[in-house]
């Protein structure tokens, strides 16, 4: 498996989630992932999308709990697992609504990160967005 940006995500706990119009945001102490498209939430045997009921809830619920590991990869697309459960971002052609999927910012004031996902790039290579 090759090294992820979101590698230094783990051990980091999640602060707030913050629903914003059209997209979401996760903040980690010195880190904020950026979904432009609304992650599935899966918790146990559950997996959750956006605008049913109990998405806003299970998303919250991982508040205070610590990542365990992250992914990233063409068939699971962004993977954030916690303990209970996991944040995945992995959209359909018929989610993309913008020329990003997500963005990742680590603030370090010697070298702050950025990576920022695409449709037909990198992870997400196969999907096309026109």
């Amino acid at each position: 498996m090759t090294e992820s940006l979101l590698d230094a995500l783990v051990e980091e706990q999640l602060e707030s989630v913050v629903f914003v119009r059209d997209y979401l945001q996760l903040d980690f102490g010195d880190a904020r992932f950026t979904a432009y498209v609304w992650p599935a939430v899966t918790a146990g045997n559950t997996v959750l999308e956006f605008g049913e009921p109990g998405y806003r809830d299970a998303l919250c619920a991982f508040i205070s709990q610590e990542v365990t590991a992250v992914s990233e990869s063409p068939e699971c697309g962004l993977v954030i697992s916690f303990a209970s459960g996991e944040i995945v971002t992995n959209p359909k052609p018929s989610d993309l609504d913008g020329p990003e999927i997500a963005q990742f910012e680590v603030y370090d004031s010697i070298c702050p990160l950025i990576g920022v996902w695409r449709p037909g790039e990198d992870t997400f290579a196969g999907l096309d967005w026109s």
